[in-house]
């Protein structure tokens, strides 16, 4: 990956987010983990202190040019190989006795790994404090629209009232879920990889497990039951939070893309200068940040599925799964964090028609409806009669263009039931909400 910007990034990706994976990131992430291997050992009285500043010395991203180690890692195999040949001879150059200590007892999946660990440890924190400010803004969106009313509708057709409040609560609903599995991560996810060639760590012999743990605390890691180079779960499930929490921004996006249509208007993205017009249409007003939403909740269950094909590694070194998780992982990441930028941008900017909304309630000549009044004749005709009932006065009330209460109120077994007031009460856009106050207030709580 780059470290320089691309044409695409600032619509895929979220520039903190995208600094975290670049080259030199990915280069300065293993030295970090060489830096802290080699103050652990010291420690655990495994190599002299005296090698100690030599080596730090040496762990810094700008003392290695990424083109060769790129090229050389060609040859390799993996980034490690040269990384190491490159830092022992950066380290012999200041002192030749300390150059023998470097890298000691650790093998190159140790270094990627962990060092793909505190990188993603670092973008996870990053996607933390982005998605809570995305959940404060839904937050206050569900609360202050829980009385603007709306169509609810399935299957892409008007079904029955609900509130856009009810709406915004259910997008913040399954971000919380995405909140706590984030924070799980830390606990079993995002921990050390450290066993050596094969996972013994039999070059240390007795001290391997005080060296495994004084790493652990260098890092600020978990240190695992044991070494996990070829128990890939941990990667899976990583992949997979990201996933849905891209899958859940993609469901916001989506309701905000119909919303926006020509022929419902009731909801809009942000406006702005060179934002959303078109090439040739000089009228349009496309919901771009939603459509960049999509498109990365497009994209990511394939690459996620990559992280479960490789699952099945082979014995104690993978033969090729393992080296397709290395641009999967941050490819994940980055699309998550990009679409998590774009969609707060498009709620925290978002407009509102209410007065279309509130028409759209009765568009369809009081549709919407019917199941209030279906619902209400029940408890004297009984469900079977009742909705049979209405569902005819329905039919009749699209046949003949008529207003359903209408229809209703000439049918004599209704008019039997219910008086023409209690027959329009029925059809009062407050009158259907249900539990929706209910279900936002649960939501809010949680937080």
């Amino acid at each position: 990956m780059s470290d320089f910007p691309s044409l695409l990034g600032g619509l895929f990706g979220a520039p903190e987010v995208d600094a975290v994976f670049t080259d030199t990131a990915r280069l300065q992430a293993m030295l970090d983990v060489e830096a802290a291997l080699a103050r652990a050992q010291v420690r655990c009285a495994v190599i002299p202190p005296a090698a100690l500043g030599a080596i730090e010395a040496a762990c810094r991203a700008d003392l290695y040019a990424v083109p060769a180690l790129g090229q050389a890692t060609l040859l390799a195999g993996n980034p490690a190989i040269p990384l190491v040949k490159a830092l022992t001879a950066q380290v012999r150059h200041a002192d030749a006795d300390a150059a023998r200590w470097v890298h000691w007892g650790a093998t190159s999946q140790d270094i990627i790994d962990t060092g793909a660990v505190l990188q993603l440890r670092e973008a996870v924190g990053l996607v933390q404090e982005r998605l809570h400010v995305l959940c404060t803004a839904l937050a206050v969106l569900a609360d202050a629209e829980r009385d603007t009313g709306l169509p609810g509708r399935t299957l892409l057709q008007q079904a029955v009232p609900v509130t856009f409040g009810l709406k915004a609560a259910g997008w913040l609903d399954a971000l919380h879920r995405s909140q706590r599995r984030l924070q799980a991560l830390y606990d079993d996810t995002l921990v050390l990889q450290f066993g050596g060639a094969a996972g013994t760590l039999a070059s240390l012999q007795a001290r391997g497990l005080d060296v495994a743990q004084a790493l652990g605390d260098e890092l600020q890691l978990p240190v695992p039951a044991l070494p996990w180079h070829t128990a890939r779960d941990r990667v899976a499930e990583l992949g997979s939070t990201f996933a849905l929490l891209t899958g859940t921004l993609g469901k916001i996006a989506t309701d905000i893309v119909l919303l926006m249509q020509s022929e419902v208007a009731e909801a809009f993205e942000p406006v702005g200068e060179g934002r959303g017009g078109s090439s040739a249409m000089p009228h349009k007003r496309n919901p771009v940040g939603c459509v960049a939403a999509i498109a990365s909740a497009t994209r990511v269950p394939g690459l996620v599925s990559t992280l479960f094909v490789a699952m099945p590694q082979p014995h104690e070194r993978a033969a090729g799964q393992w080296h397709a998780e290395w641009e999967t992982v941050p490819e994940i990441v980055r699309l998550c964090a990009g679409s998590l930028a774009q969609v707060t941008v498009v709620v925290q900017g978002l407009q509102l028609d209410r007065a279309r909304m509130r028409d759209h309630l009765d568009s369809h000549g009081g549709l919407l409806y019917a199941e209030a009044v279906a619902v209400t004749l029940a408890e004297t005709l009984g469900k079977a009669t009742a909705h049979a009932l209405v569902e005819q006065a329905a039919r009749q009330a699209l046949a003949q263009s008529r207003h359903l209460r209408d229809v209703l109120q000439d049918m004599p077994t209704v008019s039997a039931q219910l008086s023409p007031t209690q027959l329009a009460a029925l059809f009062a856009p407050d009158s259907w909400r249900g539990m929706a106050d209910t279900w936002i207030n649960r939501v809010l709580a949680q937080r």
